[in-house]
């Protein structure tokens, strides 16, 4: 995301901010969330070589996320006049965007010229529809809201398996009358599905187990398009949300002083700090032309500071924003970088991600295995867990095989840290009772732990294993000639 466009947003949540401050005008803040989210979906997805695929993929959040309320309200919890000013807000909002085609060549609040309005509109009256129809239903039919997952999954399949994304490429070309030779992965851009797909999968999950708190229809459109974590989270919970989303914003010091002061810190750190260190990171380009161990480390060094700053910018971004707003997202960066063990990182990186893991999978599955795989010796039911958890997690950053080997670098990582402190444990008290030695060890745990993050970043950061490979190699002195 550019400077300008942050900038733009920033904007736009002082404005909310303003507006909230006058006492008669803060009944509209929930109003002007969900437009402005509605509007920011279309805006920020990028521009697509495949004719109208950039209106369409925000339509198709929109619909997404409409289809998570359907399927996850309750009929006595829904209010009729709620759902028809709710719908009748985002329909107006999708229209108006829709007759910017008029305005000029270009888009105007669309990354490129809208479709026909007359196809926009017959599309979002079938939405209408398709929507009633699930709200009518879904309490009568109960695998609807496992098949919903399935679907969000499906949907993620497609856009993160390059042979599926090409295919979903051509296939759109040949409707839109574009030549299927010129399909590319990169054609099916879509703004903010992870995200999208995290909190939908979060909402049918709570749905299932009977712990999701009621929302109306604008509030759970809120929750999961609220636009400063569109694009990088993070990851908040629904009932969290939903908790500030309700209870009344009165703007004061504080909240400008602290919004301001975490955009300022996240702006610093993604424009200053970890645009400057791009320049020598690590990359595909430079690693193979680099054969010297000393310029490798460096520019590893320069490559796990970046992915940090660049990162956790975002993070402190969108945290600014919403305070602006009434909106205390959850933290997701806690100096991941100093912490002594890779549990410990892992609890300090990405930390709303790490948490849904473990809510969503990592937990559920350990119970299974427990349960029904009591042949399963503790050892393996760890590994296994650990293991499969961290594949995802590489796994959800693209399905290719570096990912996939960063995800189990860290998952054969965490399960040989958890042997070593059980296996340690009665060494641990009596170190821990000796003060200098103690801050010793959790001195070179710390630095070992940076270490072995850093050495996981070369999976990360290159395209495919032997690059990867040859690197870690010569980082050590080895293959000069690989």
């Amino acid at each position: 995301m550019t400077l300008l466009r942050i900038l733009v947003l920033i904007g736009i949540s002082l404005g909310v901010l303003v507006v909230c401050s006058i006492r008669r005008a803060r009944r509209w803040r929930v109003v002007l969330l969900l437009v402005s989210s509605v509007v920011i979906i279309f805006w920020l997805q990028p521009i697509l070589p495949i004719r109208g695929l950039d209106f369409w993929l925000p339509c198709a959040s929109l619909s997404l996320a409409g289809l998570g309320w359907a399927l996850t309200s309750l009929p006595e919890e829904r209010q009729r006049r709620e759902i028809l000013v709710t719908l009748g807000i985002v329909t107006a909002t999708v229209l108006v965007i829709a007759l910017t085609r008029y305005l000029g060549s270009g888009g105007l609040l669309s990354a490129s010229r809208p479709p026909q309005t007359l196809t926009v509109g017959i599309v979002v009256l079938v939405n209408l529809g398709l929507l009633l129809m699930a709200a009518r239903i879904s309490h009568r039919f109960k695998p609807a809201l496992t098949l919903a997952i399935i679907l969000v999954l499906l949907l993620f399949l497609v856009l993160k398996l390059p042979a599926l994304t090409l295919t979903t490429s051509a296939l759109l070309r040949g409707f839109s009358g574009q030549s299927r030779e010129l399909a590319s992965a990169l054609d099916v851009r879509w703004l903010g599905f992870s995200y999208i797909a995290f909190r939908l999968i979060h909402t049918l999950r709570d749905r299932q187990a009977g712990r999701l708190p009621q929302m109306a229809l604008r509030e759970y459109l809120i929750y999961i398009l609220f636009f400063p974590a569109i694009s990088a989270g993070p990851i908040d919970r629904s009932e969290r949300f939903i908790k500030d989303l309700r209870g009344e914003f009165i703007p004061g010091a504080l909240d400008f002083g602290a919004g301001s002061t975490r955009l300022m810190l996240g702006l610093f750190k993604k424009f200053v700090l970890a645009d400057t260190l791009s320049i020598v990171s690590l990359n595909a380009s430079n690693a193979a032309q680099v054969d010297a161990a000393g310029w490798l480390w460096l520019m590893l060094l320069a490559y796990s500071l970046q992915i940090y700053l660049d990162f956790s910018g975002y993070t402190d971004i969108a945290l600014g924003m919403a305070r602006f707003m009434g909106i205390r997202l959850p933290e997701n960066f806690r100096a991941p970088y100093l912490k002594s063990n890779l549990t410990r990182f892992w609890d300090n990186w990405h930390i709303t991600l790490t948490q849904w893991m473990r809510a969503y999978f990592f937990f559920p599955v350990t119970r299974f295995l427990r349960n029904r795989a009591r042949w399963m010796p503790a050892w393996l039911v760890i590994l296994v867990t650990q293991l499969s958890t961290m594949v995802l997690i590489g796994l959800w950053h693209g399905i290719t095989m570096n990912f996939l080997l960063w995800g189990a670098w860290h998952g054969l990582g965490l399960f040989v840290q958890n042997r070593w402190s059980a296996g340690t444990q009665h060494l641990a008290a009596r170190w821990q009772a000796k003060t200098g030695l103690s801050r010793a060890i959790h001195v070179l745990n710390t630095l070992l732990t940076f270490i072995y993050v850093t050495l996981g970043w070369v999976w990360f950061t290159l395209p495919e294993p032997g690059l990867s490979t040859r690197v870690l190699v010569r980082l050590f002195g080895f293959g000069g000639g690989l």
